[in-house]
């Protein structure tokens, strides 16, 4: 999805909300406004919106905290827009559920771009909600993002889920630690990152974390999903 889509601009600058405005729809999208987290929250409450474009430093409940709030209810695409560039900031926002982060000084037209992007692989990944993977003690119910153990209903955390749900899809395909950086992490961390949260993980869907038959490591490389 994109032409049509309905994007809402939240940002206490007006100059900065309406230049966003003019360019989206020039591109065919339906925008809407906001300046704080108040106006933006009304805003999510009365119009089905397709993904939103996030200031962080706003008066009042900030962007950080306003994304913790969407996503204790929706899983719409968030992207973060911020004057700040340093990897603290971006690694919070990505970490509390945002789909992206983008310094103000991009042009207008990489946000455009960003933002589409964020919309193929939110449309992407609707097609595929009606699917459930199964692989014996393992089965994810891609619709209601819920994994079962042997049955039981395992609770994971979000980027827990994400990393499950690419390995179950690609079964044997091996993912290096870049790779998984840069998707998960955008690029930002080490291997010590990876293996802490595989690690978790592993805890939660192995029978024997010690010995997974599941995820499995490739020594130097990265990791794979026997899927057995």
């Amino acid at each position: 999805m994109s032409e049509g889509a309905t994007i809402l601009v939240v940002d206490d600058d007006p100059s900065i909300v309406e230049l966003l405005r003019d360019f989206l729809e020039y591109e065919q999208f339906h925008v809407i406004t906001a300046y704080d987290a108040d106006g933006a929250w009304a805003a999510l409450e009365q119009n089905a919106v397709h993904c939103i474009v996030l200031d962080i430093m706003m008066p009042g409940q900030n962007g950080f905290e306003l994304c913790r709030r969407i996503r204790a209810e929706s899983s719409v695409p968030i992207l973060f827009l911020s004057a700040r560039s340093d990897d603290v900031d971006k690694i919070r926002g990505l970490t509390l559920g945002g789909d992206d982060y983008i310094v103000k000084t991009a042009s207008p037209g990489e946000i455009i771009a960003r933002i589409k992007a964020v919309l193929r692989r939110s449309a992407a990944q609707r097609q595929s909600e009606g699917r459930s993977l199964d692989f014996g003690r393992i089965r994810l119910n891609l619709s209601a993002r819920e994994v079962f153990v042997d049955g039981k209903n395992v609770s994971l955390t979000p980027r827990e889920y994400e990393l499950l749900r690419l390995f179950a899809e690609h079964p044997r395909h091996v993912f290096t630690y870049e790779q998984l950086l840069d998707k998960f992490w955008d690029g930002v961390g080490d291997k010590h990152t990876i293996r802490v949260h595989l690690g978790r993980l592993r805890d939660k869907i192995e029978a024997d974390p010690n010995r997974p038959q599941y995820l499995v490591n490739v020594w130097g490389v990265g990791y794979r999903f026997e899927g057995g």
